[in-house]
């Protein structure tokens, strides 16, 4: 009986392991392409270049350096108010884009590993789902 009971036990933990277990980042950062596609090229650009003085720039952004977490709640809760990008102020709106916690950890890898962009640091669903809305 113990041991159907442990072998069940070490059962659920290998799926749960296999479950949460977080993709590799080359395949984070190609599913984050097709998201940029659907929901970020319009306003930032198919170079993250953005559209001087009213959406900012992605590419060789020191904001989205600096600001990582501020970066990744503006993806998940939308952002309003004056930031500087580059140098440059900007003062806009954007939306809250509806994306889970695991589509935005991807566009965040695919932003932060495109046009002069490196990060050595890979954004987790995990990572997401921590940061809060604030006032």
């Amino acid at each position: 009986m113990k041991w159907i009971i442990s072998t069940l036990l070490l059962g659920i933990h290998a799926l749960g392991v296999y479950l949460y277990q977080e993709k590799p980042l080359e395949q984070s950062i190609a599913d984050g392409a097709e998201i940029y596609q659907d929901f970020c090229l319009q306003c930032h650009g198919s170079k993250g270049e953005g559209v001087a003085g009213a959406f900012p720039p992605l590419a060789q952004s020191d904001y989205l350096k600096n600001e990582l977490e501020a970066s990744i709640r503006g993806i998940k809760y939308g952002m309003k108010g004056p930031i500087k990008v580059n140098g440059v102020k900007y003062d806009g709106v954007m939306a809250n884009q509806g994306l889970e916690a695991e589509e935005i950890a991807d566009v965040m890898n695919y932003v932060l590993n495109n046009w002069g962009n490196k990060s050595s640091k890979q954004i987790t669903p995990q990572e997401v789902v921590a940061i809060k809305k604030t006032k």
